[in-house]
C-alpha cells in the first residue's frame, strides 16, 4: 500500500512539475508579447514625438512666411494709387508742366517707393530686358530691331515682394520685322 502511495505522490509530483512548467511557459509568451507591445508602443511614441517635432519646425516656418509677406493685400490695394501717380506725372512732363502741383506729386510717389524698398518691395525691371513669363506679362508684340522678345516699352509697373511677385510687368515685346 505504501508503494501505491509513493507512486501516487509520484504521479501527483509529476503533474505538478508538468503544471509548473506548463505555466512558466505561458508567462514565457506573455513576457514576449509584452515585451513586443512594449517594443512597438515605444516605436510609436518615437515616431509621434519625431512627427510632432516636424509639426512644430513646420509651424514656425510657416508662421515666418507669414510675417515676411502679411501685408501684401495692403501693397496689392496700393499699387493702383501708385500707378495713378505714375500717370499724373507723366501726363505733367508730357504737357510741359512743371510747377509745384506736378513736383508735390512727384514728391509723393518717390516717398512710396522708398516706403516700398523699406519693407522689401521692388519693381521689376523690364525695359531693354529679354521677356521672362515669371515676372513679365506681354500684351503686344511690336516688330523691332532689337532682339526678339526683348521688352520694348513697359506698360504697368511690375513689383516684387522678397522673391514674390506681386504684379507682373505689363509689357510691350519685340517682335522680328517681317
Amino acid at each position: 500500500m505504501a508503494d501505491m502511495n509513493d507512486n501516487k505522490t509520484n504521479q501527483n509530483d509529476g503533474a505538478d512539475a508538468t503544471a509548473v512548467l506548463d505555466d512558466l511557459e505561458a508567462l514565457r509568451a506573455r513576457a514576449t508579447a509584452a515585451e513586443q507591445e512594449r517594443s512597438q508602443l515605444v516605436s510609436l511614441l518615437q515616431r509621434t514625438q519625431a512627427d510632432f517635432e516636424n509639426y512644430q519646425k513646420r509651424i514656425q516656418r510657416d508662421m515666418a512666411q507669414e510675417k515676411r509677406y502679411w501685408y501684401t493685400p495692403l501693397v496689392l490695394d496700393l499699387l493702383p494709387v501708385i500707378d495713378n501717380l505714375e500717370r499724373a506725372t507723366e501726363a505733367a512732363k508730357q504737357a510741359g508742366e512743371t510747377g509745384p502741383l506736378v513736383q508735390g506729386v512727384a514728391l509723393t510717389q518717390n516717398q512710396l517707393y522708398d516706403i516700398l524698398r523699406r519693407h522689401n518691395i521692388t519693381r521689376i525691371e523690364a525695359e531693354g530686358r529679354p521677356f521672362d513669363p515669371n515676372v513679365h506679362q506681354a500684351v503686344m508684340q511690336q516688330p523691332s530691331d532689337e532682339p526678339p522678345n526683348t521688352v520694348l516699352r513697359v506698360l504697368q509697373q511690375g513689383f516684387k515682394i522678397h522673391d514674390r511677385v506681386l504684379r507682373p510687368a505689363t509689357v510691350v515685346v519685340s517682335a522680328a520685322k517681317g
